[in-house]
């Protein structure tokens, strides 16, 4: 499995790559990372497009019309605050001694926070259902990487809208400008309360959000010292919400002089992102850890990343600097580079949890069948969608794979195929036949779906981007034990043993 580089070797050309070089392999490339792969026929549409307008395609989303989400589609009350005369009872009922009051409205708190609880399982299961879907799918995907960014976890704030408030946030400047969206960020309910600012107050300055901001969200460690931090927490004091919305109370801000980053000023919180947003090592953070999810592993200390790799690495930076910080600009850049498509990087990539099921309902059309065990399979392979495990959000990579996570691995596959499972949920959804030969239909236009070795081969390539002997050897055996024609079942059993290989795991 992939590692990360260890000399120039790996580091491809920058020069956009030809017409004549991007073909089905390719365009299966580009569909799995800028979002959790296709179908066969999509991915020859794709590939039929040439790599500029595929990128495009995939890129400049927003062109694709869906339905907007409106804020009243989660119960935004829930949690809601208790209002004057609400807190007035709470009060009368302590000096009084009022134990049954004080129960019922115990009792009240409680049953809120069990709706509440069964509402963030529901959003979960409407972003999984989004990601599924969407037509749009680079735009859940980088939703998806602003999530395990901006680390924020539903265990910690225990309030589901503000969850999907920040889930929105997150797809609304998807693909947009990097600034912005840390203006956004210094402002979001579920982070403020996440990192304790709510309460940061002159005087008494709170330094959680001050430190993972510069630390964990834009210019890592070592580029920021401890003063910084100081400085950067008194000017975030009165960053608050009020229900769902930002409040900025002037009283409890600290208005004094302040020195962050070498800048000097009676600063605030947008001042303080700003002189993030001017140091050259922020793009070079945000520049590895796009490359990171989207093209390859890095080493984690940047010094040991190889010479020609740095090169490479600080062309990407320059221009996201040189570009303010348009995200869209250096994606664009990185897909369509030739290094992108480089033996190195295909086929190299632990799958994630959620590409792992989401691309591959995506890709082989299978029944989604019950969500509920789908959410209990990515929290038992380690990414439980909105409980990130803490600040610094998911480590990927080989963190991905143990024996315990690969069992349940092959079990979910297994499961999104024939709908067995050992455990008992919706029996209806388990039992619907999944039907695996639409996949088969561009090989039947060319008169091979009958011909074993052809399907064979044809599958492996869909799947795992390539067709090994070994694996070759392996499906042809299966196929002549189950009759050595092509149906439905054989597919399926077919497509059972390629999800069960190594390569499977990889993207």
């Amino acid at each position: 499995m992939a590692k990360p580089p260890q000399d120039d070797t790996f580091f491809g050309s920058m020069k956009t790559i030809s017409k004549e070089d991007f073909g089905y392999m390719q365009a299966r490339h580009l569909l799995n990372r800028a979002g959790f792969g296709g179908s066969p026929r999509q991915i020859s549409m794709l590939a039929a497009m040439g790599p500029e307008a595929a990128v495009d395609t995939l890129i400049n989303f927003e062109k694709t019309s869906v339905e907007p989400i409106e804020e009243d589609l989660f119960d935004k009350d829930i949690m809601r605050p208790p209002n004057p005369e609400e807190q007035e009872i709470v009060t009368r009922a302590r000096r009084a001694g009022d134990e049954t009051t004080l129960a019922r409205i115990r009792a009240e708190q409680q049953s809120r926070q069990r709706r509440d609880r069964a509402q963030i399982r529901a959003i979960q299961t409407w972003w999984l259902t989004r990601m599924i879907e969407s037509p749009r799918p680079l735009e859940e995907k980088m939703t998806l990487f602003w999530h395990g960014h901006f680390a924020t976890s539903y265990r910690t704030i225990e309030n589901s809208y503000h969850m999907f408030l920040q889930n929105q946030t997150f797809r609304s400047h998807a693909l947009g400008n990097f600034g912005d969206l840390l203006f956004a960020v210094i402002r979001d309910p579920a982070m403020i309360a996440y990192l304790d600012n709510n309460d940061s107050r002159k005087g008494r300055p709170n330094e959680n959000l001050a430190r993972e901001l510069m630390e964990l969200f834009s210019l890592g460690v070592g580029n920021y010292n401890e003063n910084d931090i100081k400085e950067g927490a008194r000017a975030l004091t009165g960053y608050t919400f009020e229900d769902d919305k930002f409040v900025f109370r002037r009283e409890n801000h600290d208005d004094g002089s302040k020195t962050i980053l070498g800048k000097r000023g009676t600063l605030d919180g947008d001042d303080f992102v700003i002189a993030i947003l001017q140091k050259r090592a922020c793009a070079d953070f945000m520049t590895r850890k796009l490359y990171r999810y989207f093209v390859a592993d890095l080493p984690e200390d940047a010094s040991e990343i190889p010479a020609k790799g740095k090169t490479y690495l600080n062309r990407i930076s320059s221009s996201m600097l040189s570009g303010k910080y348009e995200i869209k600009a250096v994606l664009q850049r990185l897909f369509l580079s030739e290094h992108f498509y480089s033996s190195a990087v295909m086929n190299e990539q632990i799958k994630s949890p959620v590409q792992l099921i989401v691309g591959s309902v995506r890709s082989m059309n299978t029944p989604t069948r019950d969500l509920s065990i789908l959410l209990d399979a990515l929290d038992l392979m380690g990414q439980h969608i909105m409980y990130p495990p803490s600040v610094a959000g998911w480590d990927g990579g080989r963190s991905w794979i143990n024996t315990s996570t690969m069992f349940v691995r092959q079990n979910i596959l297994s499961f999104l195929l024939t709908g067995r499972t050992t455990r008992g949920y919706d029996p209806t959804a388990r039992t619907e036949k999944f039907d695996p030969m639409p996949l088969l239909e561009e090989l039947a236009s060319a008169g091979g779906d009958k011909d074993v070795s052809r399907v064979i081969e044809y599958l492996l390539r869909f799947t795992i981007g390539s067709a090994p002997l070994h694996a070759q050897d392996a499906l042809q055996s299966l196929a002549k034990q189950s009759g050595g024609t092509v149906t439905p079942d054989i597919v399926t059993a077919l497509l059972l043993l390629i999800s069960a290989m190594p390569e499977y795991q990889l993207c």
